[in-house]
């Protein structure tokens, strides 16, 4: 495939040609389009008009000569310009999405700038910057446009050519494939117990070692870190570490437990893996080196099922057919000094486990907005502002604005709804029931809750 496709990291730099060869074709926006918020057609504006039902013969002819056989023969010749060209001039959005799936995975100059062309044609914007294909999945995420019938499955031969491992995650479920993208990496599909072994993904860790708080001094008070207690045993897992591995398969305080932290959204959280139901097995969850509306996707390495990282809840493969829902475990974000001086007994991670890397990712990489496609995001709050999440006992998710909320409680003031209240823990914050049991609340980037939660409540003072 070198020939034709590779790394994506060439994709901006060819982008830029698009710009001077590109012509809009004016199509007019469409009358039927369906109603849409007020600040997506303000960020977006309206969609063009969307067809119904199948695509016909000739168009599903040029899927294949252009997403299938391509691949097949790692070429891109006369034919397949072709049949890319029948697919522009079809007025058919719904085709967008497999050419951004393709355009996320492309090199070649000639074959980028013609499916840049074509899906813009198809989509009737201009683009505002070079990353195109980050701007023509935002407008069709943002427009919710539907996939046509059979999308998934072409997805699924571009996706499992560059990626091993993808073709067992890639079936029906309880997830909304077309918003699925490559994050840049490979699976992470080492068996549990064998992290230790090197793998070309973002590598879990398993059964981490950890040392004393006072045996830690490799790490700065000023470090964030990432608190978690279960049944009395407190454990800190340093972000500079939880950035290189993105997930750890732990045992703490008797409980199993995973912890997933993307660095994206800017979100740790923790699942029970433990107390499941007969028959169910530990899962062990990794990173699938894919992403949605840019939340990492995890997975059972054992069963390949696919959970959604915000509910902890299993929505592919034999663990959603069981409607398999994780426990959460409370995380409370913070910084080391703090962290140490309120919970002296803690146990934090060892710094042989950040892999001789010190980096921190929030200090500039995604500063100008995220560097994946998130579509519209809910317009309450910037998409960067820090939020403490958490779902009250009637299932309604619910956000506090965690610097309005970390003012008014060290002023004293008492935050509640419902049944959930927020306490201060080792300069963090922690969601409560009314008898002070942990409700499992986490700090997260708002467009990634909000994205997750498009129905949560945003507590204002």
């Amino acid at each position: 495939m070198s020939s034709v496709l590779g790394t994506p990291l060439r994709l901006l730099l060819f982008s830029a040609l698009i710009m001077l060869s590109w012509v809009r074709a004016d199509f007019g926006r469409a009358e039927n389009a369906a109603p849409l918020p007020d600040h997506v057609i303000q960020q977006f504006g309206h969609p063009p008009a969307i067809p119904a039902g199948p695509l016909p013969a000739h168009l599903q002819a040029a899927v294949r000569t252009v997403f299938v056989d391509s691949l097949a023969r790692s070429d891109w010749t006369g034919p397949q310009a072709a049949a890319l060209d029948t697919i522009a001039r079809s007025k058919d959005p719904r085709l967008a999405w497999t050419i951004a799936d393709m355009m996320r995975f492309t090199w070649r100059k000639a074959f980028f700038e013609a499916q840049a062309r074509a899906a813009l044609r198809l989509l009737e914007f201009e683009p505002q910057s070079l990353h195109l294909q980050r701007e023509i999945m935002d407008r069709l995420i943002a427009w919710d446009i539907p996939a046509y019938p059979g999308y998934l499955p072409t997805k699924r031969a571009i996706f499992t050519q560059f990626v091993e491992g993808w073709d067992r995650l890639f079936v029906e479920g309880a997830i909304d494939w077309r918003l699925v993208t490559w994050g840049g990496v490979a699976i992470d599909d080492r068996p549990h117990g064998t992290t230790d072994t090197p793998c070309n993904c973002i590598p879990a860790a398993d059964n981490p070692d950890v040392s004393r708080a006072e045996d830690a001094a490799w790490l700065k008070d000023h470090d964030v870190v990432f608190g978690i207690e279960v049944n009395g045993t407190y454990r800190a897992y340093p972000r500079r570490i939880m950035e290189v591995r993105e997930m750890v398969n732990d045992t703490l305080g008797g409980r199993d437990l995973a912890i997933p932290y993307c660095t994206l959204c800017g979100a740790a959280q923790a699942y029970f893996t433990d107390q499941l139901p007969a028959g169910v097995a530990r899962p062990v969850l990794r990173t699938s080196g894919l992403l949605l509306r840019s939340n990492k996707v995890m997975y059972d390495v054992n069963t390949s099922s696919v959970f959604d990282t915000f509910a902890g809840k299993a929505v592919t493969g034999p663990l959603a057919t069981l409607n398999l829902r994780l426990e959460r475990a409370g995380v409370v974000t913070t910084d080391w000094g703090s962290w140490k001086q309120a919970h002296p007994e803690t146990t934090v991670l060892v710094e042989a486990l950040a892999l001789g890397r010190d980096f921190d990712f929030r200090n500039g990489r995604d500063g100008n907005g995220p560097i994946f496609p998130i579509g519209d995001v809910d317009p309450r709050l910037p998409v960067h502002e820090e939020v403490i999440g958490v779902v009250t006992a009637s299932g309604k998710p619910v956000a506090f604005q965690r610097s309005t909320a970390f003012a008014a409680l060290t002023s004293g003031v008492e935050i509640t709804h419902e049944t959930v209240r927020l306490k201060l823990d080792a300069g963090g914050i922690r969601a409560v029931d009314a008898e002070g049991s942990d409700l499992g609340s986490h700090q997260a980037f708002w467009f990634a809750w909000s994205q997750f939660h498009p129905e949560t409540v945003l507590w204002t003072p």
